[in-house]
């Protein structure tokens, strides 16, 4: 996109939408936003930028020498700058659709999809073209620990874009990754999420379907070959694909040959590797990305050394703190099956220890009761658990709502310690009266969580 531009973002503090407006803003062009609310990290990234952004809604908040007003996911209508630019017949867009339209096109997309390992996966692959020298963009849906940004837009070939199901405006009901113009395109794994918008599984499968119709007949899919549902996308992919995992029959296949406390060796058909990550799951991302790399045009010997350099994103399996010797882990997973192979893959870090999860159920699908005995299935893994109140209970009819007490009675039935606490100061009541010195405490949230970490640290 060479002719700067005037962009204004309503809703501008999400965290795909600020990085988006901050990658904009590196490149020249003007940016404007407003948002009910601003608060850290993306309002000390927009400040820094020199982002001017608006707090409340406004019809006068939209400046007259915009030439796109960019609408976030979140917004509806009703919303008052976006009826005024109804209204006066302003050109509008979709985050999805100005990265197609402004930053993707003519580029090699590299498209990250799947219920789990989305964020990891591209930072890792981002990292790999980017310490081979290729500069990459990327769009990234967390903050990445090799790069100081989340966006990147540059005048490089190669484009790394984290693809998400959801879907992509109010006035655009398709999933976010429908627009990306993927060459590769991996699908990590696919399970029901987003009950908000998803009916069943079978709409998620379809959804992911249609993003491999787009892979060109010179591109490439790489599917996980031990996932069934991944599987089923594979059925209807016309581009060339490759299955990647663990099962002999796989195209690539992953074989863990080592697992320390810090890092994994594993082989891809034969290949070595070591990924400083610990967990199956993790050698599963690497395997994906290195595929993706090596379809991008590194070689192996290249991907080896960026691999070792590899730092991980930001609330993923991060340790915060120990007081009295217990430690406390900060980790965004909110689904039943990020919880359960997130707690696998920390045994692998503090063997002999005994695992707390603490799990606030915040997204749209674990408020909810369609995952309930995969969650108590999670929990199981753990050596004790918390839940904590359902955040915005209000917002879920009371016949879907997830019930945690019944979670907390099968996971006690199955031998192990669980606990509803509903409130902040309870929690960690409980907490103080459970664990002992060697313990590790997991926090699962996709939010803040009331700053729950600090508060364990500070009372434990």
């Amino acid at each position: 996109m060479s002719k700067r531009k005037h962009f204004h973002f309503i809703g501008i503090a999400g965290t795909a939408m600020g990085s988006t407006a901050a990658a904009l803003q590196a490149q020249g062009h003007t940016i404007t936003g407003s948002d009910n609310s601003v608060y850290p990290p993306m309002s000390t990234l927009l400040e820094s930028q020199g982002i001017q952004t608006m707090i409340g809604y406004k019809p006068e908040n939209l400046p007259t020498t915009a030439d796109v007003i960019v609408v976030g996911n979140a917004i509806s209508r009703g919303n008052a700058e976006v009826e005024a630019v109804l209204e006066h017949k302003r050109v509008f867009d979709s985050m999805a659709g100005l990265l197609k339209r402004h930053v993707i096109q003519g580029k090699r997309s590299f498209v990250v999809t799947g219920t789990h390992g989305k964020t990891t996966t591209t930072s890792m692959l981002a990292w790999l073209f980017e310490s081979a020298g290729l500069n990459p963009g990327f769009m990234i849906g967390g903050v990445p620990d090799n790069f100081t940004v989340g966006a990147r837009f540059n005048d490089s070939s190669h484009f790394v874009i984290e693809g998400d199901e959801y879907d992509t405006a109010f006035f655009d009901k398709r999933s976010k990754f429908l627009h990306y113009l993927p060459e590769c395109a991996i699908v990590n794994n696919v399970e029901f999420d987003h009950a908000d918008i998803f009916r069943d599984l079978d709409e998620i499968i379809l959804a992911f379907q249609r993003m491999t119709l787009q892979v060109p007949r010179n591109g490439l899919v790489l599917i996980n070959g031990d996932c069934a549902n991944s599987l089923t996308v594979k059925e209807k992919c016309p581009a060339p694909s490759k299955t990647v995992g663990t099962g002999e029959s796989c195209d690539v296949r992953i074989v863990i040959t080592d697992a320390r406390a810090d890092s994994t060796d594993f082989t891809l058909n034969g290949v070595a590797f070591t990924v400083p990550m610990i967990g199956e799951f993790n050698v599963r991302n690497a395997a994906m990305a290195i595929c993706a790399a090596r379809f991008g045009g590194l070689a192996d010997d290249q991907i080896r050394s960026g691999l070792l350099a590899f730092r991980g994103v930001k609330r993923r399996q991060t340790e915060r703190g120990e007081k009295n010797g217990i430690t406390i882990i900060d980790d965004f997973g909110h689904h039943p099956t990020a919880i359960r192979v997130t707690l696998q893959g920390l045994r692998q870090r503090y063997p002999g220890r005994r695992l707390w999860a603490l799990f606030e159920p915040r997204s749209n699908t674990s408020r909810r009761k369609v995952l309930q005995n995969d969650l108590v299935e999670a929990l199981k893994t753990a050596d004790g658990s918390v839940l904590a109140a359902i955040n915005a209970i209000e917002k879920v009819p009371v016949e879907l709502r997830l019930d945690p007490e019944q979670v907390t009675r099968e996971v006690n039935a199955a031998g192990r310690e669980c606990y509803y606490e509903p409130g902040t100061d309870a929690i960690i009541d409980r907490l103080k009266s459970c664990t002992r010195s060697g313990d590790v405490i997991v926090v699962f949230s996709n939010g803040g969580f009331d700053g729950m970490h600090e508060k364990l640290l500070a009372r434990l």
